[in-house]
């Protein structure tokens, strides 16, 4: 049975209040009173203190000089990608490794590498510069999950689970690095302040086999359940364009989700044959204050059960694809020994509208 075994999480050195999000916007939309109005109620509500990204203090640049130059085309966001996507990787990698033993034996084992992003690519890519980073064989398995947003680390953890039932000596890398701040958009659409208001950068790792890791805490990835709400294909999207990758995020996707999340929950305790009370932990995708206010509304559990998530959103952001390992990785951290046999539930979403779920026991 495959096992989480270890995550570790990294974010970038340029810690940016929202206060400071704010005045830099204040600033850039001098001439656009709506929508320096629209920015201010969204960063005032959004229960984000701080978020963190790889460019310098957003107070150096000016409203006339966005990240240094008339705005960015998609190839110079992507020059930047391929300058930070590495170090963040590396650190999360680092910091993963730090809660194992035998570390070195560890990365000598590896046989799968997975790596995860929709803020960037490029090829020979991350996947191979980590390779030559931590002295992997040449012969692992490389795969590549790119722009499939916020749920993709989901999608990494099947294919985690799918290497280690098909082979009981596996050992999987999972690698995603999110670099949303290259992707700020300088236009006053709805879509654009909200997602200027909400995104940020992170990195995850987490180490995965059929090994039960002693005298810590493993989670057992027990089933996976995906969904579309189709009626959301279009309210929650992420497409590339000539200045970076643009998000559409309609203020019709909380309702979407707790109507999507109803009959998802329903179908995946069906086929997992669980209650609702008897799910110990949740872990929600902490894509915005009333995304998780929706989730809570429609699985019928409490803003307290939910604190992890806030703690991730207030504290860091949302960090796309990465933001749901940053909720297990607090859980884990607060997981206590006699928390042995108790279930999580973990949920993401994201474009199509894809809701995805695992249920996760601890170990």
């Amino acid at each position: 049975m495959p096992y989480i075994n270890a995550i570790g999480t990294a974010v970038p050195p340029y810690q940016i209040s929202q206060s400071q999000t704010l005045a830099f916007f204040d600033r850039f939309f001098e001439n656009d009173t709506l929508a320096r109005r629209k920015m201010q109620m969204l960063c005032r509500t959004s229960q984000i203190d701080f978020r963190y990204s790889v460019l310098a203090d957003f107070e150096q640049f000016s409203p006339n000089n966005f990240y240094g130059k008339q705005t960015p085309s998609t190839a110079d966001r992507m020059q930047a990608f391929e300058t930070h996507a590495l170090p963040l990787a590396r650190k999360a990698v680092e910091n993963c490794l730090e809660k194992i033993p035998n570390q070195r034996e560890i990365l000598d084992k590896i046989t799968h590498l997975v790596t995860v992003s929709c803020t960037g690519m490029y090829a020979a890519g991350l996947d191979i510069e980590l390779i030559e980073q931590f002295g992997l064989s040449g012969s692992v398995h490389r795969t590549c999950v790119n722009f499939m947003g916020c749920y993709a680390s989901f999608n990494a953890l099947k294919l985690a689970q799918a290497f280690c039932l098909a082979d009981p000596w596996a050992k999987v890398l999972i690698v995603g690095v999110e670099l949303c701040s290259l992707h700020l958009q300088p236009l006053g659409t709805d879509d654009f302040l909200l997602a200027n208001s909400l995104f940020a950068d992170g990195a995850a790792a987490i180490l995965v086999s059929n090994e039960v890791f002693e005298n810590q805490t493993n989670l057992e990835l027990s089933a996976f359940h995906c969904d579309l709400a189709r009626k959301g294909k279009d309210d929650m999207a992420w497409y590339i364009r000539n200045y970076g990758f643009e998000m559409r995020l309609s203020s019709y996707i909380p309702a979407l989700l707790k109507e999507g999340l109803n009959d998802l929950v329903e179908k995946l305790l069906k086929k997992i044959q669980i209650k609702p009370e008897n799910i110990d932990f949740w872990a929600i995708h902490s894509g915005g204050k009333k995304i998780l206010e929706a989730a809570e509304q429609a699985l019928g559990i409490s803003a307290e059960e939910n604190r992890f998530a806030y703690h991730v959103l207030q504290n860091y952001g949302n960090m796309s694809s990465v933001s749901i390992v940053f909720v297990l990785e607090q859980i884990w951290k607060n997981a206590q020994i006699d928390d042995r046999n108790k279930t999580l539930l973990a949920m993401a979403f994201g474009p199509g509208l894809t809701l995805e779920s695992a249920l996760i026991r601890f170990f």
